[in-house]
C-alpha cells in the first residue's frame, strides 16, 4: 500500500474517539500530519471507552480535540486550514436502526454528512474520504460483490450509509469537491466497539458467559483488520478517482461458526453458544471483490484473520485484567 509523506498538512478526523477513528488519527500523526479530531460522544456505548481510545492522542502536540456535533457545529470555521477530511462519524448499528431510532441515523449519517460536504466545498479541502459500509449491498445475489453490484440495503442503517455515499458523489460531480468513499467490510481488532460480534464473543469466552448467535452460525463475513483499513485511508488521500468508491475487505470469507472455533483455539477456552432466530437487517453473506482498491489505491491486506483475532483477544484480555473492569 502506498501513500505520500506530508509537509505538515492538517487532517480532520470525525468520529475520532471511536474504534477506527482513533487508530486512524494515531497513524496520521505518526506519518507527520497534524490532526483535528472531532467527536460528539453519541451515547451508543460508554463515553469512558471512547476517552480511553483518545488517551494516546491527547499526549501528542500535533493533535487537537474538538467535542462537537456535525449536525449543529460551525463547520466552515472548523474546516479552515484543513487539507484532508476523514469522515468516520456515524450512528452505528444495524439492529438498532429500526423504529423510532431511525431519526438519529438520518441526523448523524445523512444530515451530518451533507453539512460537512457543504462546508468542505467552501474551504478548499483537498479531499474528503468517507467511511461507507458493506451494508449498502444487502443480501447480494452474487459473491464477492463488486463496486458495480446492485446496492439494495436491507437495514435502515444501510440506507443512510448509501445516502451519504450518494451525497459525496453529488458534491464531486456538481461542485468539484474531490471525495472518495471506502466501503468497509466488517472491521475488527483492538478497541472494537463493545456491541460488535468479535468483542462480544471474546469477552464472553474469557468470562465464561454464553454467546448468543442469531441464525445457525453459517452466515459468513469478509472480516477486515483495522490496520488494513487505516492503511487504505492513508492511501486514499492521494490515490483513487475523485467521486470513486472502493470495497475494502480482508480477503477471506469465514462463517461465524469458524470464527468461534478459532477463538476457542486462541483463548484455549470453550465457548458456550446459544443459537437464536436471525435478526432483521442481517445479511446472510458478505464478501468483497477488492480489485479496484488494489489497482487504484494499492490496497493489499497484510493481516490474516488468525493474527487479527489474536491481537484483539490480547487487547481484551489486558482490558479485562484492569481493576475497573473487574468491578464492572
Amino acid at each position: 500500500m502506498y501513500y505520500n509523506e506530508p509537509s505538515q498538512e492538517t487532517c480532520l478526523v470525525t468520529g475520532v474517539a471511536g474504534f477506527i477513528g482513533s487508530h486512524l488519527a494515531e497513524s496520521l500523526i505518526a506519518h507527520g500530519y497534524r490532526v483535528i479530531g472531532v467527536d460528539a460522544f453519541v451515547d451508543f456505548y460508554p463515553r469512558a471507552t471512547k476517552e480511553t481510545n483518545l488517551a494516546q492522542l491527547r499526549q501528542s502536540p500535533n493533535f487537537q480535540f474538538v467535542e462537537t456535533d456535525l449536525r449543529s457545529a460551525n463547520l466552515v470555521k472548523l474546516l479552515k486550514g484543513v487539507d484532508y477530511v476523514f469522515h468516520l462519524a456515524a450512528q452505528a448499528g444495524v439492529r438498532t436502526s429500526w423504529g423510532d431510532g431511525f431519526a438519529s441515523y438520518v441526523g448523524h449519517n445523512v444530515l451530518g454528512t451533507q453539512r460537512l460536504l457543504e462546508a468542505a466545498k467552501q474551504t478548499g479541502v483537498q479531499r474528503v474520504i468517507y467511511a461507507s459500509s458493506s451494508s449498502i449491498y444487502g443480501n447480494a445475489a452474487t459473491q464477492p460483490v463488486r463496486e458495480d453490484s446492485p446496492t439494495v440495503p436491507i437495514s435502515p442503517y444501510g440506507v443512510t450509509k448509501l445516502a451519504a455515499e450518494h451525497l459525496c458523489r453529488l458534491y464531486t460531480t456538481e461542485h468539484g469537491l474531490p471525495t472518495i468513499s471506502l466501503r468497509y467490510f466488517t472491521v475488527y481488532g483492538p478497541r472494537q466497539r463493545p456491541d460488535m460480534a468479535f468483542h462480544k464473543f471474546i469477552r464472553a469466552i474469557l468470562t465464561d458467559q454464553p454467546i448468543t448467535i442469531y441464525g445457525d452460525g453459517e452466515q459468513s463475513r469478509d472480516f477486515t483488520y483495522v490496520g488494513d483499513i487505516v492503511a487504505a485511508n492513508l492511501a486514499a488521500m492521494h490515490h483513487g478517482r475523485a467521486g470513486g468508491f472502493y470495497n475494502l475487505g480482508g480477503g477471506t470469507r469465514v462463517t461465524v461458526n469458524e470464527v468461534l472455533r478459532l477463538l476457542q483455539e486462541i483463548t484455549e477456552k470453550p465457548a458456550q453458544v446459544v443459537y437464536q432466530s436471525r435478526q432483521l437487517g442481517d445479511a446472510a453473506h458478505t464478501s468483497a471483490d477488492t480489485s479496484a482498491a488494489r489497482n487504484e489505491l494499492g490496497f493489499a491486506p497484510r493481516y490474516s484473520l488468525m493474527d487479527g483475532l489474536r491481537a484483539e483477544a490480547a487487547w481484551l484480555t489486558e482490558l479485562l485484567a484492569e481493576p475497573a473492569m473487574q468491578l464492572a
